[in-house]
């Protein structure tokens, strides 16, 4: 009776999963469908003879869609390899290491994630105005190598994982640095594609920021640039909802491959030392 009553559970549990995932997977669906028809058959059901790639034809035939694309993953590469090499080390030194200022530096840590990103745009972009920076990729870039939510992340994780594995890896001759490469990053897997999930989704979906700093069309990303085919074709929905397909499926796509790190991350984080 017992092995029936857990067997009607589980299938609940997988139809309840299943209909919660179909439920966010409407829109999903919605734009990549309607975004293959002519305008005036945005919104209904048509067979898929009247389906087409026109929409995109179009997108890429009037605006440098590739051009955008290219400089969206230059900046996204930069910023998320940034951010899995320099965060976790930031994080590793305020959980392990013991030098003076440690605590002000974890306050100011602190505070730094308590301060919106728009009041900091303007600070921002004087700095990179005053290095020539303004109107290029590097502006974008640079100041988010680092950042601040994923070092505290960081330092979490490594609170986590037992001091004695590094004692006994530095019995065997291993320095600060070695132990850390050696030992503690093989471990951290968890911990890097979760800081890499997020940045990766928050870098190519940002508007603010590159929108702020560029301003030539050619050196758009692609989130900015699908903008001004928004505000050129505001009455034209359907290439609205292609370029959002268009903006949205590399992160689909990148989700589907990483998912798995991403759910652990998640778990773990749950877990106290």
């Amino acid at each position: 009776m017992r092995t029936r009553g857990s067997v009607v559970g589980k299938v609940l549990t997988y139809f309840f999963l299943a209909l919660l995932a179909l439920i966010f997977l409407v829109p999903v669906f919605y734009v990549m469908y309607n975004s293959l028809l002519p305008k005036r058959y945005i919104g209904s059901f048509v067979p898929p003879s009247v389906w087409s790639l026109d929409n995109y034809k179009e997108l890429f035939a009037d605006f440098p869609i590739m051009g955008w694309y290219k400089n969206t993953a230059i900046s996204t590469l930069a910023v998320v390899l940034g951010n899995i090499v320099f965060t976790p080390m930031a994080g590793y030194g305020l959980a392990r290491l013991r030098f003076p200022g440690k605590k002000v530096i974890f306050v100011c840590l602190m505070l730094s994630m308590m301060i919106p990103g728009q009041l900091v745009l303007l600070p921002q972009y004087i700095m990179m105005a005053q290095m020539g920076l303004v109107d290029t990729l590097a502006a974008i870039i640079i100041p988010y190598l680092s950042q601040s939510m994923f070092i505290f992340m960081a330092r979490q994780f490594f609170y986590g994982i037992p001091e004695e594995l590094e004692e006994a890896a530095r019995i065997d001759g291993l320095g600060r640095f070695g132990t850390y490469v050696r030992i503690v990053l093989p471990i951290s897997g968890v911990l890097i594609a979760t800081i890499a999930i997020f940045n990766f989704t928050g870098t190519w979906n940002s508007y603010l920021v590159p929108s702020t700093f560029i301003s030539t069309l050619e050196k758009f990303v692609l989130v900015v640039g699908l903008q001004t085919v928004n505000n050129e074709h505001f009455q034209q929905e359907n290439l609205t909802l292609a370029g959002v397909f268009l903006l949205s499926f590399p992160v689909i796509i990148f989700f589907m491959f990483t998912q798995k790190f991403f759910v652990q991350g998640i778990a773990t984080s749950g877990i106290k030392s």
